[in-house]
């Protein structure tokens, strides 16, 4: 009999995402915490792909924070990621905290679509070297913000 396949980053959370209300209301604090070794499971493939050990290190009790704060150095247009890492942390926060079932259940599922974004941004990134440079911390752009009016 063959092993199974193990589930991708973006199978798994398609399947959190199709999961009815009720199932991710009682799984809501374990599937959090899946969601953020999910975006860090990402931030650590962009590092592994950069040379750079990934830290263990948390910056505001997050290492998924840490994770991208180290993935950034050097790469400005990494920063187009950086509020959306901060958004998991949000969901991840909203859902250990949330009393109503019906709430955390949304709450969960706009937590694993904000970490397809995260995982779909760094795979592209891996891809595509470029990408990201629209970012309002890329360098073209702040050069055109400091450059006097009148010259480009």
């Amino acid at each position: 009999m063959a092993k199974p396949v193990a589930e991708t980053p973006m199978e798994r959370l398609a399947a959190i995402i199709a999961l009815p209300d009720a199932a991710l209301a009682a799984a809501a604090p374990v599937v959090a915490d899946e969601l953020l070794t999910i975006g860090e499971a990402a931030l650590t493939n962009w590092l592994a792909a950069k040379g750079a050990a990934p830290s263990d290190a948390k910056v505001e009790g997050f290492r998924l924070l840490a994770l991208h704060r180290q993935g950034a150095r050097g790469d400005p247009s990494f920063n187009a990621c950086r509020e959306t890492c901060r958004e998991l942390v949000y969901h991840y926060n909203c859902i250990h905290a949330a009393a109503d079932a019906a709430g955390v259940a949304r709450r969960v599922r706009l937590g694993a679509m904000v970490a397809r974004h995260l995982v779909l941004f760094i795979d592209g990134k891996l891809e595509t070297a470029g990408l990201g440079e629209f970012c309002c911390s890329s360098r073209p752009l702040r050069a055109l913000d400091a450059a006097p009016a009148g010259h480009p």
